[in-house]
């Protein structure tokens, strides 16, 4: 028995092993890869593949798994706060895009509705290849990964109207405007249903699956929820990858989302790749090689409009040049929500044969172009920022009223720069208050900037790669600053300005990758925290707990795993020493402080009677006793409640005496 499908999967899989090992030796990005797979495996290739049509429909799984994935790790609560960018940063875009076209058009003789018509076609982007690469690069949560995605979801929003729209550029539309309130009253019922569905019932629904302990009727479930409501939002004439990604969001507000998460993973990537390849089968080499200069110059022209119509759109929402220019540069390419309404174009006589042929050719150019913009992108950030432009655009056009200005300089000394208010910007602030730690805070989202100056924190605008806005934060005189930020490019600039403004500063880091320290570490940070290698001690820590592993031996076992894991990374050589970085010169040595609580058996005592250094094998380096700082402390001094103590030592002494400071604890 023969099944024609199965054997198009299997010569897909194959040649795409061929092709995908060919570009990794190459250095070639894998999208472009599956895009060749397509092409050589096409009805216009080598014609290895007969059903096309089925393979579509795989991509268009691919397609629903990949936006699932991408509401499992965003929420609810992520879009509500990014919703200023979806709906202004959205329409800007897509308005300014059709705009450029639609004058382009015409200057080259198109009629008004085709001109219209292109328009649409150009100013959707590809959510499925953005995204990917965005996840790749960690890079989903940084501002200009956030400011990506909220341009997407308004686009893969916006051309259900497009579609209703075309049968009227087309002059043979009925009744239009009852067709676009009932989309609305329909979008309001979606709305609805996935608020309903994330606070209720879906928890339930999981909860009582999770209680069966089946990994399977788990996974099912997961895969029904996804399915169900992207058939619902498509047969309301919505995107399935719309509702897939509303799915995604409903699962996200319960518990299950990372369980969920590492189950659909493997099923995304592989119909991910049948996408690419379904793009890729779409393009016509022969017409591709009959007009190759106009077909190149098109195609850079469409990523030349859409780079720039994307980042007036970032402009226009107030941030900086830097973030203008990754976003203009990821939303670059056609996306493939435009190959469904080119077939509607067709459909209405909007778009004859060859044009259709030259819009797929520059289309799959612009997407294969994608990964190499993408990589390039930081680059030219880089190169533009050091082009003399003017501040304003420089740092952004973010409107502020004059209680939020903060144009004079900050006035602070020994104090906490914090970059980035994420989850560890906020956690980092408020162990900082209760400390009573001077800090300064720098953003980059303004909707972020003014909900935290109504509660009172010290936040201000800005990007911090830029030396006016560190020294805005009097980073000349700040001890500590702690980048928390999700961009890793953005993190070694600003180690990097940061180091030429205060060479004393002590830097703090947070990297998502083990491999980010070194670069890190060289450019000059103190401390680089690596979220991979953290959880990883966080998880083992929550199995040596579950075992009953005694908390002293723990903390020992975590300080000399952290000690092993980041002195690789540490093994640059520094100029110079100081007080700071004396654990770095002395790798096997540590530095840290410890508070006296007030009942524990070393208050009343001096020095010498504990006999540190005797006893226990570590050397006290100062005291620090309310405001003041006594440094060499000697043997007489006595130990008050409240003391905090710098301690050298190796991880497992100082593991040793973490008891002697707490509460009830005696000495040896």
């Amino acid at each position: 028995m023969e099944i024609p499908l199965f054997n198009d999967i299997v010569i897909i899989f194959l040649l795409s092993i061929a092709v995908l090992f060919l570009c990794h030796r190459l250095r070639i990005p894998a999208i472009v890869g599956f895009l060749i797979t397509g092409v050589l495996a096409g009805p216009y290739g080598l014609q290895l593949v007969g059903k096309v049509h089925e393979v579509e429909i795989l991509a268009e799984i691919g397609v629903v798994l990949l936006l699932f994935t991408i509401g499992l790790e965003f929420s609810l609560k992520e879009l509500l706060r990014i919703k200023r960018a979806v709906f202004l940063g959205g329409l800007l875009q897509v308005v300014l895009t059709i705009g450029v076209t639609f004058v382009i058009a015409r200057v080259f003789g198109q009629a008004f509705g085709e001109s219209i018509f292109f328009g649409f076609l150009v100013s959707l982007s590809s959510t499925a290849i953005v995204l990917k690469l965005l996840q790749e690069k960690a890079e989903v949560d940084s501002p200009h990964g956030r400011t990506s995605l909220a341009i997407l979801i308004f686009q893969d929003v916006i051309v259900v109207p497009m579609l209703l729209f075309t049968p009227l550029l087309a002059g043979t539309a009925e009744n239009i405007s009852q067709s676009l309130l009932i989309l609305l009253l329909k979008a309001v019922g979606i709305i609805t249903l996935v608020m309903l569905s994330a606070a209720y019932i879906v928890p339930y629904l999981l909860y009582q699956i999770t209680r069966t302990r089946s990994r399977e009727l788990f996974l099912l479930s997961v895969v029904v929820i996804c399915f169900s409501v992207a058939w619902l939002t498509f047969s309301m004439g919505l995107s399935l990858a719309l509702g897939a990604f509303l799915a995604g969001l409903i699962i996200s507000e319960s518990e299950y989302s990372y369980q969920a998460i590492g189950n659909i993973l493997p099923l995304r990537d592989i119909f991910t790749s049948f996408f690419f390849v379904s793009i890729g089968m779409l393009l016509n080499v022969s017409f591709l090689f009959k007009q190759p200069l106009l077909i190149a110059a098109i195609t850079l022209g469409v990523l030349l409009v859409k780079t720039v119509t994307a980042g007036c759109a970032t402009l226009l929402m107030g941030f900086p040049l830097r973030i203008v220019i990754l976003v203009g540069m990821s939303l670059s390419q056609v996306g493939e929500f435009s190959f469904v309404l080119s077939k509607t174009g067709i459909e209405y006589g909007l778009l004859s044969e060859n044009t259709y042929q030259l819009f797929l050719s520059v289309s799959i150019l612009t997407m294969a172009a994608t990964p190499f913009v993408v990589n390039l992108m930081p680059h030219v950030a880089e190169a533009v920022s050091r082009v003399p432009l003017p501040q304003k655009l420089r740092s952004g056009l973010f409107p502020m009223s004059k209680s939020e200005k903060t144009d004079e300089k900050v006035h602070l000394k020994d104090h906490l720069i914090i970059i980035g208010f994420g989850l560890n910007g906020q956690n980092v602030a408020r162990a900082s208050k209760i400390a009573g730690i001077p800090y300064m805070i720098i953003e980059m989202n303004p909707e972020t900037i003014r909900r935290e100056r109504i509660k009172g924190e010290p936040i201000f605008y800005g990007d911090a790669i830029q030396e006016a806005v560190l020294e805005h934060a009097a980073i000349r005189e700040a001890r500590v600053i702690v980048i928390a930020i999700s961009d890793p490019v953005a993190t070694r600039r600003i180690v990097a300005v940061t180091k030429k403004l205060n060479p004393k500063v002590y830097i703090i880091a947070r990297t998502r990758f083990l491999q980010e320290m070194r670069n890190l570490y060289e450019l000059g940070a103190e401390e680089v925290i690596p979220e991979e290698f953290e959880t990883s001690v966080e998880i083992f820590t929550r199995v040596l707990m579950k075992y009953l592993i005694p908390r002293d031996e723990i903390d020992r076992f975590i300080a000399e795993v952290r000690s092993d894991g980041y002195q690789i990374f540490r093994s640059h050589i520094r100029d110079s020493t100081s007080f700071t970085d004396l654990g770095l010169q002395l790798p096997d040595m540590e530095v840290t402080s410890f508070r006296v609580d007030e009942h524990s058996s070393m208050v009343g005592k001096t020095l010498s009677q504990i006999g540190l250094r005797k006893n226990y094998g570590v050397t006290l380096l100062a005291i620090r006793r309310d405001s003041r700082v006594l440094s060499n402390p000697e043997g007489e001094i006595t130990i008050c409640a409240h003391d905090v103590l710098i301690i050298l030592g190796s991880p497992d002494k100082i593991a040793d005496i973490t008891s002697l400071f707490r509460a009830n604890q005696g000495m040896q």
